[in-house]
């Protein structure tokens, strides 16, 4: 069996996405770690926006200074582009946009040798609501950039589909699903909300952002009162931080909560509502779907290949948000159980770590292979 060493690259900005691409990063190294498939894992990471956490030695983790102007993308570039030359990894794995442009120009400028470079954008920045003109500019970027990158990952059929629109090459890219890990940590956490059993209790859990929908949610509830709902929101504003919520008095604001008490709220619900606009994945659907509930979501981005309706979950049209009321009105607290347990049945196949990075690994072994 060959073994590797593995150099991965994280620059993603953690206060705008750091829940799902640290979520994903840190069961990829915790893995590879323990992977004997591996000689050594090493990670390059901002100084100043990323999570410092990770399960791996701390003399195999780098941090650079970054900030989003010429100077600290050049120096942030040169930076990595010694570290490799130092290492001399086997595979350089990128993470998110920002980490795909920073690693993969200086590759254009010297010989890869032996390296591998792997690209996971988690979300591709032209499938996401901006202009046409960005769009068209981001496609391209990516599109000249998969010209230095063995393998490209998307986390979607949604988002391999439509990189295919604006010239990634399909030879090139490969669909692995995100993957969390199977545990579930239950504590007393939570048990102070007023949580009334004879109502149907719905989740919402994300950043209080446009991109979340949060709005989209809080209108229909101001306009509608489900006698039978109580809504409850875990989240905060990140981009607009000093948005205002006006709550109606059957929706409840929670705030953060931390990764390892996430769990005991999901516990305490009926069922999960992601509304977002757009989404290259929906982390949240798997984590409600590994707590054994439904989740409601919208017909936007990959949300709607993740669930197969009134199996285990429902699904609503953004274009017509009466599909949204009728869904919420004739929620049944006894069908919703039943089809949380099918919504865990569909995680256990599906979306666990375990099964994500069996399938990267099987991707390095054949980006080696040339088959």
């Amino acid at each position: 069996m060959n073994r590797w060493r593995f150099n991965e690259k994280n620059f993603t900005c953690w206060r705008i996405r750091k829940r799902g691409v640290y979520t994903y990063l840190y069961n990829v190294l915790r893995y590879q770690k323990n992977s004997e498939e591996f000689d050594s894992v090493f990670l390059a990471l901002s100084d100043s926006k990323s999570e410092k956490e990770f399960p791996i030695c701390k003399n195999n983790i780098f941090f650079y200074k970054y900030k989003r102007n010429p100077f600290y993308i050049i120096k942030a570039m040169l930076f990595i582009k010694r570290l490799i030359n130092q290492i001399q990894p086997d595979i350089v794995h990128v993470h998110s946009t920002f980490a795909g442009i920073i690693v993969r120009i200086p590759f254009f400028f010297c010989s890869k040798k032996n390296i591998k470079i792997v690209y996971c954008p988690h979300g591709w920045s032209f499938l996401m609501e901006t202009s046409n003109l960005k769009k068209r500019l981001y496609g391209l970027i990516e599109k000249i950039l998969a010209y230095r990158t063995d393998l490209i990952l998307n986390i979607s059929k949604h988002e391999l589909v439509n990189s295919k629109k604006y010239g990634i090459p399909i030879n090139r890219s490969e669909l692995i699903y995100n993957g969390i890990e199977e545990h579930r940590n239950i504590n007393n956490v939570g048990l102070e909300l007023e949580i009334d059993s004879s109502k149907i209790n719905l989740l919402f859990v994300g950043r209080f952002d446009r991109q979340k929908g949060l709005d989209i949610l809080l209108r229909l509830f101001e306009k509608n009162y489900f006698p039978n709902i109580q809504l409850f929101l875990i989240g905060a504003a990140v981009l607009n931080e000093n948005i205002n919520l006006n709550l109606p008095h059957h929706v409840k604001k929670i705030g953060w909560v931390s990764p390892k008490n996430i769990d005991s709220y999901y516990n305490l619900m009926d069922a999960v509502i992601v509304p977002s606009r757009w989404e290259g994945f929906g982390l949240v659907v798997i984590e409600a779907m590994k707590n054994y509930k439904p989740v409601i979501v919208s017909n936007r981005g990959a949300l709607p290949e993740l669930i197969k309706e009134e199996q285990d979950g429902y699904i609503f049209d953004m274009e017509n948000l009466s599909s949204l009321e009728q869904i919420l009105k004739n929620l049944n607290k006894n069908k919703l159980k039943k089809m949380g347990e099918n919504a865990r049945k569909k995680f256990e196949l599906e979306f666990t770590s375990d099964n994500m990075n069996k399938k990267i690994i099987k991707k390095y072994k054949k980006m080696f292979s040339g088959d």
